[in-house]
């Protein structure tokens, strides 16, 4: 039987429960624009309205990150960086091949203040924490970093918008100039040899996206493979028998015992050598830790 106490606090906890819940109900029915914020395990990929991104099966690489939301359409090779935005929620987003969205980079489309979505072409290379906000961008534009191109503009072919520069809305940046400022304006025209150089670098970062995309699709199991092997080849001695991942055919095997006229990997035929390897491993590690 409990104390009469005990029964005075179950009964104050149940009515200050009771009454908490009742006024959380009156506050909802107050709310004039309800929202739920819902956690996801996600960003990368998010639908709305029931529209979710069409993103190419070819595509090289959209990081951890990103995230790409709505309507948007990711064409072959096409990359998105690591904290980069793309989002077509009330109008489309389109990117074409080969182009690279940067870091940090901000993608989106008008609808309030003008119908306009962000179409961008080939080849074209949006520079980190630049925004491209319901514009147009031609094949083989440059968006340099922290540049800004605003509703209704339009860069063409082969242009470049310089670090930082502010594109205002309206605004059309010729084939093959170089435009900086703020407010943008025209500077000189772009080189042969930018244009070359564009064209590596479109390259370049088209073969780091392959890279990044195939470390970061990784899984729990690959990650303590390789974490295993980097520390197998720190600490293994360079006389001693070279590692073979697992399933590896191993060139001039005898009885599954490794290759003649090298140091068998196994303790069982040599464990002396076994007890050598784990001291010295084990010292390798201990020097690592005190670095």
């Amino acid at each position: 039987m409990t104390s009469i106490g005990a029964r005075i606090v179950l009964a104050a906890s149940n009515t200050a429960r009771s009454v908490g819940q009742s006024l959380d109900r009156l506050g909802a029915s107050l709310e004039v624009c309800k929202y739920a914020d819902k956690l996801v395990p996600s960003t990368r990929f998010v639908a709305v309205d029931g529209i979710s991104p069409t993103v190419s099966p070819y595509a090289a690489f959209v990081a951890p990150s990103a995230s790409v939301i709505g309507d948007v359409t990711l064409e072959k090779g096409a990359s998105v960086w690591y904290g980069a935005t793309v989002r077509g929620d009330v109008h489309k987003v389109f990117i074409g091949e080969n182009t690279v969205v940067g870091d940090r980079a901000v993608i989106h489309v008008a609808k309030i203040q003008g119908d306009f979505p962000s179409v961008i072409g080939k080849n074209v290379h949006i520079g980190p924490g630049a925004i491209v906000h319901a514009a147009t961008l031609k094949d083989n534009a440059v968006v340099g970093p922290s540049a800004q191109v605003l509703d209704g503009a339009v860069v063409e072919t082969n242009a470049v918008v310089g670090p930082g520069a502010v594109v205002t809305p309206g605004t059309i940046v010729k084939e093959g100039e170089v435009w900086g400022g703020n407010p943008a304006k025209f500077v000189r025209k772009v080189t042969a040899e930018e244009m070359q150089l564009s064209s590596e670098n479109i390259l370049n970062t088209l073969e780091l996206a392959r890279m990044h995309a195939f470390e970061c699709d990784k899984d729990l199991e690959q990650l303590m493979k390789d974490e295993e092997y980097y520390e197998d080849a720190t600490t293994r001695d360079p006389d001693y028998y070279p590692y073979q991942p697992v399933g590896a055919p191993e060139h001039g095997d005898v009885l599954g015992q490794g290759a003649p006229g090298l140091i068998f990997d196994s303790v069982l035929t040599n464990p002396e050598e076994g007890l050598k390897f784990n001291q010295k491993k084990k010292q390798a590690a201990a020097q690592h830790s005190s670095g």
